[in-house]
Formats: structure tokens, sequence, C-alpha cells
């Protein structure tokens, strides 16, 4: 449709969201509009009738447009299955973080070509839902060798990749916790951190395999001095110091965030730290969902992801995230988009993507429906109908022939 030296115009667009608040509204949104896009970046948006020409043309029919999904939070590379441990969950079975061992033993075992065609598959899987940017931590290796290999497999598919050798302390280090976490903050930190941007600890003490206060806050500094920037898993199964750690080191984003004190909201609202929030992991373990309302009451930035991962979350559909945040965080669907597109790019630090403003990547949702609503209104539909990254097509999840592309 379009190559780096051919422009594009979108036009015949119904509704197109911009998260942009030039247009209005935290999401921008502006009607019978056009986009063009050219070099791979936004070049221009407005009204349709006065659309600039270009040297391609795609009609959207009156569909909704929609900046690409930003997915800041998931576990893409990995080996094994883990549905069991799902089954046992569904019948009561409560999550405590011990299930990652199974998977550290399967992709530890894993050849290099099964891990890259998992992934692969994961992540096209997520592109076909719309999602154009996705983070990806390692932690399932928890060796040097493992944890260097998944790292650089990521980094074949994103440019957001994560060490995470602090995921969990492993089977073989359960007597000896200070002898791992000198690994993780020496041989393995400098192996990996030439693959990474980002360094990410489970700071959890209800978890016995998990990390406290002082062992999160000893890999963090590691990992800044070794140049990585930082996030933090926090706060999912209980009270606990998660937040606080991440707002004390300038973390651009603190994950899960389900059991939150007033001071750790506070500290939040006062930062510039994001609340990450993963409420597919809560709908996959039958765990109390996290309040957004009462994080956005207080003015904290929002972010919502998949946390894609074969133990607490089997999807990798944004579209889900969106409808589950509006029917059990209690926000509104412009409130649950904005946090799933720009949101995500926030926590992620990232000014090109996540909107569509000239500038920004071209990175567009066409979505097979009149308004961005219906990603909540019609949960588990298939909506998306084309997607753009760099501004080229990927396909998407295109209807059968004669199926009815849009309620009327």
């Amino acid at each position: 449709m379009t190559t780096d030296d051919r422009s594009l115009v979108i036009t015949g667009i119904g509704e197109l969201v911009t998260n942009d608040p030039a247009h209005g509204g935290p999401l921008g949104v502006l009607h019978d509009a056009a986009v063009v896009v050219a070099d791979r970046h936004v070049a221009w948006v407005g009204p349709a009738s006065q659309a600039p020409s270009a040297d391609d043309r795609l009609d959207a029919d009156g569909r909704c447009v929609l900046p690409g999904f930003v997915d800041s939070h998931s576990h893409a590379v990995f080996a094994g299955d883990r549905s069991a441990e799902f089954t046992a969950r569904m019948a009561g079975t409560p999550y405590t973080g011990g299930g990652i061992a199974t998977t550290v033993a399967a992709t530890r075992a894993a050849s290099d070509g099964e891990l890259r065609r998992r992934a692969r598959c994961l992540v096209e899987e997520m592109l076909g839902q719309g999602t154009t940017t996705v983070e990806i931590k390692s932690g399932y290796g928890q060796d040097v060798a493992t944890e260097v290999r998944t790292l650089r497999i990521a980094r074949e598919l994103t440019e957001e990749t994560t060490f995470l050798g602090a995921h969990t302390v492993p089977a073989e280090y359960a007597h000896d916790r200070r002898a791992y976490l000198d690994l993780v903050t020496g041989p393995m930190l400098a192996a990996c951190a030439p693959h990474a941007r980002w360094v990410d600890v489970f700071c959890e003490p209800a978890a016995p395999t998990a990390f406290d206060a002082d062992e999160a806050r000893e890999v963090l500094q590691a990992g800044r001095r070794a140049g990585l920037l930082v996030r933090v898993h926090g706060n999912q199964l209980g009270h606990g110091p998660g937040v606080r750690l991440a707002v004390e080191h300038g973390a651009a984003s603190v994950d899960h965030c389900t059991y939150l004190s007033d001071d750790d909201v506070a500290a939040l609202a006062a930062s510039g730290t994001v609340a990450t929030l993963l409420p597919a992991v809560e709908f996959s373990t039958r765990s109390p969902y996290p309040d957004a309302r009462r994080l956005l009451d207080a003015g904290v930035t929002v972010a919502l992801a998949t946390d894609c991962n074969p133990g607490t979350c089997g999807s990798s559909s944004m579209p889900l995230v969106v409808a589950l945040a509006v029917r059990e965080l209690r926000m509104t669907p412009e409130q649950a988009l904005w946090s799933a597109t720009a949101g995500g790019a926030a926590a992620l630090r990232r000014a090109d993507v996540g909107s569509l403003r000239v500038g920004a990547r071209a990175d567009l949702v066409v979505l097979d429906a009149p308004t961005f609503v219906h990603l909540a209104y019609r949960p588990g539909v298939p909506l998306v109908h084309t997607v753009l990254r760099e501004g080229r097509p990927t396909g998407g999840l295109r209807r059968p022939a004669g199926q009815p592309s849009r309620p009327r």
C-alpha cells in the first residue's frame, strides 16, 4: 500500500482517535477525518475535505481509526504450557507465583528455534489484534545463558526489551538467595544489559520466591549503573513496598498495583511513575481487580497491558483488556482506550507511539466498527479490520466473505 518513498492518505474515517488534546479532550476525537502518512510517520491530520493529495489512498468506509495499542508488559518468550495450573485455579487453588518454576524448566530445555517460533507467533497474534508496540521481558531463564538468549530473541521482535532475571529465585538457589542475587546483579546483568532497555524486579514479599524491598533495591540500583531504565512488578499479591520502591527509583512504571495503600496512591500521584494495570491477570487467577477509579481520581497516570504469559494470562488481546477495564476496573471507554494506547506509551517513555499526532509513528488500527466504544460494547468480537505499522499494512483479523462488517 505504501513504501518509504510513497505517501498514503487514509480517508473516509468516520471517527478518528488521535490522543491529541489539541483536537479536544484527551482522545482528540475527529469525525469525517483523514490522515496522511509519509516516510512511516503521520504527516497530516484533519478534516477529510481538506486532506492533501498522496500517492496512495485507503478508504476506511466510515470505520473508526485509532492509534495502535501499546502493550507495555508481556512475557512473550517462553516454552511449555501451564493450562493445568489455570484449571486448578478455576477450581479454587490460589495463585502464589510458584508456577513460574515450571516455565523456567521448560524454557531452559527449549531450543532457540522453538522459543523464536512461539514468540514470533505471539507477537503476530498481538499485531493482528491491533498491538503495534510491545514490551517483552526475560525472566524464564534464571541462568545467564538462557536469560541472554531469550533477550536476544525478544530484541528480534521489539525494541522494548526488559531484563527480569529477578523474576523469582530458582529452585537451585532456594537455600542461598544471596548467591542468586549476586548472580543477577553481577554476571547475568553484565551479559544481558547489551540486549535490554529496561531492568525489572518482582518485588512481592507475599510470594516466597520473589524479592523483598532490600533485594529489589539492589537489583534496580545495579540495573541503573548498567545503563538500564527502571520498571517494577509490585503490589500484586498483597500490600508491600513495590510502589514506593518504584517511585523512589524514578521507575517509568510499576505494574499490577492491585493492593494499594493511601500512601501508595499519593506517592504515585506526586511522581512520574505510571501505574500499569493488568486486568487479564485477575481474570485468569480469580484475584481481586485493581481499583483504577481510585488511581484516576487521584491524578495517577494509568496504563493497561496484557501481561501475556504462560501462567497467569494466556491472552494476547488488548481489546479484551480494554473491555475488562471498562467492566471490572470501572474505567470509562475513553479512559480505557487512552490507557491502552497513550498510557502504554507513557509507561515506556515513548513519545512516538500511542497517538496519531503529526510526527508520530504511523501505527494505526482500523476497526470494523463506527466508534471505539465497540471495543467494550462488543467484547470478544474480532473488530480489527486493518492494521498499519509504520504506515505499512500488516493485515488484521478480517471477516469471512459475506459476514457483516459493522453493526448498523
